[in-house]
């Protein structure tokens, strides 16, 4: 792997920026390129507060030569199409779905857990059988909530940042 080249992350909205401040906290030497949606005004705002570490690319595949391995931060994309984005690259692709089911079973005292996403992402069952892998004795309730995303890239919902 070409250490000089940044780490690419993709999504489709402003919810991978959550994947980059992650990766920024583990990884402070590296640099990363963002390649996001539409560009909502939250995004530009907090890309524009990650600089100079952080460069924005438009919506699309990632410029596969000009970085030297991809995260796809984009659940849906991570859910139901990661293995044809990792046989088509030829750099190191991963997704957030097993992540976040290994965080999710950690988090969890009382082996429920609660998933909410777009319907494409619901509709894998990926968190729920991520999960069930990790630990089947964990109750996955899924629910899909196609208008959350919207709400939260256009500033209609409150977030809570981590520290």
């Amino acid at each position: 792997m070409n250490a000089s080249k940044p780490i690419g992350v993709f999504d489709s909205g402003i919810g991978g920026l959550t994947v980059v401040r992650a990766l920024l906290c583990r990884l402070p030497q590296e640099n990363i390129v963002y390649f996001g949606g539409h560009g909502s005004r939250s995004l530009r705002t907090e890309i524009a507060a990650s600089r100079p570490r952080v460069r924005r690319r438009g919506y699309g595949v990632p410029s596969l030569k000009n970085v030297k391995m991809i995260v796809v931060a984009c659940n849906t994309v991570s859910a139901v199409a990661l293995d044809v984005v990792q046989k088509r690259a030829k750099i190191p692709v991963v997704g957030v779905i097993i992540p976040g089911a290994k965080s999710a079973a950690a988090a969890s005292k009382k082996k429920r857990i609660g998933v909410i996403g777009t319907i494409g992402t619901i509709s894998s069952n990926a968190y729920a059988n991520a999960i069930r892998q990790i630990d089947e004795s964990i109750s996955v309730f899924s629910r899909p909530c196609p208008l959350f995303v919207p709400l939260v890239e256009e500033g209609w919902v409150a977030t809570r940042r981590q520290k």
